[in-house]
């Protein structure tokens, strides 16, 4: 399995931006994949996830209402469009995906970056002023 994030860059406060994630090698048809970030001295968070076959979704309080993930089945990318974007949200964003059963059937798809075992390198999203 691999991932490939894109999308982050600089932007001011208010701003948007879209993060993709091109997932390839991922063989089971039911798999969660989503959004990390780990900001400056603090310890990995999940941000969103999705599932893959019934799409359902987690997302963190912090970004619930201002970001949306989604996904598309032809490709298995997986987009994050962050919206209202806040001088917090400043981190390293990573796609992660995870096939395992026991972790692909929960729902809402798992949040902990611990049951996460496929990793791509991550983007760099800032919002500043």
């Amino acid at each position: 399995v691999q991932l490939q994030a894109s999308g982050g860059g600089s932007v001011q406060p208010g701003g948007s931006l879209r993060l993709s994630c091109a997932a390839t090698g991922v063989t089971a048809d039911n798999y969660a994949i989503g959004w990390f970030r780990q900001a400056p001295g603090k310890e990995r968070e999940g941000v969103s996830c999705i599932n893959s076959r019934d799409g359902s979704t987690f997302y963190a309080d912090s970004v619930r209402g201002r970001f949306t993930i989604s996904r598309d089945e032809a490709t298995n990318a997986v987009y994050l469009q962050m919206n209202s974007l806040k001088p917090e949200d400043t981190a390293v964003y990573y796609c992660a995906a995870e096939p395992a059963p026991f972790v692909a059937r929960k729902r809402p798809p798992p949040y902990d970056p611990n049951e996460y075992d496929y990793w791509g390198r991550g983007t760099q999203v800032t919002v500043s002023s």
